[in-house]
């Protein structure tokens, strides 16, 4: 009866660090699991973030806090949106409802924010290799700790987590590797590693096989002992009559499937797998949103959600908002593709996130979703376009990154036609600082041969995916997340000059030549300037690269005073590009140029209006500041 009683109190109250975790009985585990996903549930239905990740590794999280100890010991999240449980028992319990928040809890395990954070990882397949690099630093400085990477399998698409796996094998480092395996990444899960960790889970083969051979074993005299000692050695029949599991192969000890839902089994498993002097990677089985029907009914919905309504799972959203950037660009390329059969779209694992699931319906044998592998997506949309496809590669700004190299060399010293299209440019809020697009300007910029165009709205942006079907070399298109501005977009599709900006507003004391998304704030800072008696052109530039020289020299000397704007890092940005043609044109001394954009750091999550503001890129900012200008002697 008293423990009973012990059950009913509010376990999660009591969690202010790993050890009190290592306090409790097994049954008080299960009843914090299901505290913690109702936690879960009701925090992040109010501020959005990483919800069926999460609810299925609650009972991981608590095995690996029940047996290893942080911070001694190291374990690193991958991608590290699946580690809301173990920022919730680490001390940060109170703190969680500020998850993704403006001032609060990243979204992600971020060192600065806790010592048990043993590694940031914002962006995925990095985890093994990081805890290898741990490894190697304990035993050269000859300290006592483990090291685990929880990695999941949509991680295991990437190229960096074979390359660690493979050099983890030839080390032969103390290390674990947990491969958390739910069939899914963000969408469902593509490729020959997923194929082969199915036959892991289903271990059909071996299953007939030890069917078929204990039938035969049952009718000779010596049969029923031999099976009882082929089950104590428990998968030797398995790895006698099948093939090594390539993990073995690599030069690790595979435990599994297990699985991780079971608290208790885990922890033993755990255990054991701490006690082996090499690489370990444990195969632990979970299910995508445990514990909360709509987000297990659609795990790639609430893979990373906004807010919505518990009872039903119905997102909470403006029904008035315009359509999002995201779906004119899957719109628009379905009816590109109408026209042009040469037409393919490729993602690195995201065809709900960069819009191509549409174009995936609509023409299914020219999508191809390669995993979360962006440097393999560059590579291949260029061998596709050496081989006269036209194809459009959809990466997040951020994850294009990755792949930097494979743009510069695969695609543009080549001429190749590739069209790259970069979803979330710009500041992106709630992610943070691992997921800002805020870099791409600089790093596509400074290659030769790359075109850049970005649109001012959501119209705009259908002609520049016309523009870029069009095209005969390396061209790209940035465009911001979320809705768009609204616009009307009968207008039928046109391709735009290369290189040519629009004048949109006519000035005569300065000019704000604007690009992307900064088009919009341009027209309403120019409005307020005009009510304090300044009259202020604007130009959208559309393009980045090149840049419109001829209408820029001509604005440098009519105004004698230019304020860029770019949502981008002003190192090696649009507003360096600005300067440098000035300079070229030796006008710098009679035209002052004033570039606003993001500064040389990191920028944090939170609201983007919060961001923007702390960054001066809000019009009441570029007001101001266009105002010091223009009064300036």
């Amino acid at each position: 009866m008293e423990n009973k009683q012990a059950l009913t109190k509010n376990i999660l109250d009591t969690i202010n660090s790993p050890a009190d975790v290592k306090a409790l009985s097994l049954d008080e585990l299960k009843q914090l699991a299901e505290e913690i996903r109702q936690l879960l549930i009701s925090v992040i239905s109010k501020t959005g973030g990483h919800l069926a990740p999460n609810l299925g590794v609650v009972e991981l999280t608590l095995a690996l806090h029940r047996v290893f100890s942080t911070p001694k010991d190291k374990i690193v999240f991958d991608v590290g949106h699946q580690s809301y449980i173990h920022k919730i028992i680490t001390g940060r319990r109170e703190q969680f409802p500020t998850l993704r928040q403006y001032g609060g809890l990243s979204g992600f395990p971020k060192r600065t924010e806790s010592e048990h954070d043993a590694f940031g990882t914002g962006h995925s397949s990095t985890s093994i290799s990081a805890a290898l690099g741990m490894a190697v630093a304990r035993d050269l400085q000859k300290q006592d700790y483990d090291v685990v990477a929880v990695i999941g399998d949509g991680s295991m698409t990437g190229g960096m987590a074979f390359e660690a796996l493979n050099n983890a094998g030839t080390l032969h480092k103390k290390m674990i590797v947990v491969l958390n395996d739910n069939e899914m990444s963000i969408s469902k899960n593509v490729g020959a590693m997923s194929e082969y960790l199915y036959q892991l889970r289903t271990g059909e083969t071996y299953n007939k096989i030890k069917h078929d051979l204990e039938g035969w074993l049952q009718n000779v005299e010596f049969g029923s002992d031999v099976i009882k000692v082929l089950r104590r050695l428990k998968g030797s029949v398995k790895y006698l009559m099948v093939p090594t599991s390539i993990f073995e192969e690599l030069g690790f000890t595979y435990l599994g499937p297990i699985d991780g839902h079971d608290v208790e089994g885990l922890i033993e498993v755990l255990q054991a797998a701490k006690k082996i002097d090499g690489p370990v990677l444990v195969h632990v089985l979970t299910k995508k949103g445990k514990g909360y029907k709509p987000a297990e009914e659609s795990p790639n919905k609430f893979h990373g959600t906004g807010p919505f309504e518990i009872a039903t799972g119905k997102k909470i959203a403006n029904p008035n908002a315009p359509v999002t950037y995201t779906e004119v660009f899957g719109k628009t390329l379905i009816e590109l593709a109408n026209e042009d059969k040469d037409i393919i779209g490729i993602t690195a694992a995201m065809p709900d996130g960069t819009g191509l699931s549409a174009f995936a319906k609509a023409h299914p044998d020219r999508f191809f979703d390669v995993g979360i592998a962006e440097q393999h997506a560059v590579t291949s949309a260029a061998g596709a376009a050496a081989a006269g496809l036209k194809p459009f590669a959809a990466i997040y700004s951020t994850f294009l990154q990755r792949a930097y190299d494979s743009v510069l060399h695969d695609i543009c010293i080549q001429k190749l036609h590739v069209t790259l299209c970069l979803d979330r440019a710009g500041i992106v809020g709630d992610d943070g600082f691992t997921h800002h697009g805020v870099f791409d300007y600089a790093y596509l910029r400074s290659i030769p041969e790359m075109t850049i165009m970005a649109p001012k709205d959501e119209n705009e942006l259908r002609h520049m995916l016309k523009t870029a079907t069009d095209f005969a070399g390396p061209i790209s298109v940035r465009y911001p997340r979320g809705s768009g501005v609204g616009v009307d977009m009968a207008e039928p599709l046109h391709a735009l000059p290369i290189g040519k900006a629009e004048v949109l507003r006519e000035g005569s004391d300065v000019c704000l030549w604007a690009i992307g998304s900064m088009v919009q704030s341009a027209m309403q800072a120019a409005d307020k300037l005009a009510e304090q008696g300044i009259s202020a052109g604007v130009v959208n530039m559309r393009f980045a690269k090149p840049l419109d020289k001829e209408l820029l020299v001509e604005h440098a000397a009519k105004y004698g005073k230019i304020v860029t704007l770019e949502e981008g890092v002003l190192a090696g940005g649009v507003g360096s590009a600005v300067l440098e043609t000035l300079n070229e044109a030796q006008l710098l001394q009679k035209c002052r140029v004033l570039t606003l954009g993001i500064p040389d750091e990191f920028v944090l999550h939170g609201d983007k209006k919060l961001l923007f503001k702390d960054l001066q890129l809000d019009v009441d900012s570029i007001v101001a500041k266009t105002t010091a200008l223009v009064k300036e002697e």
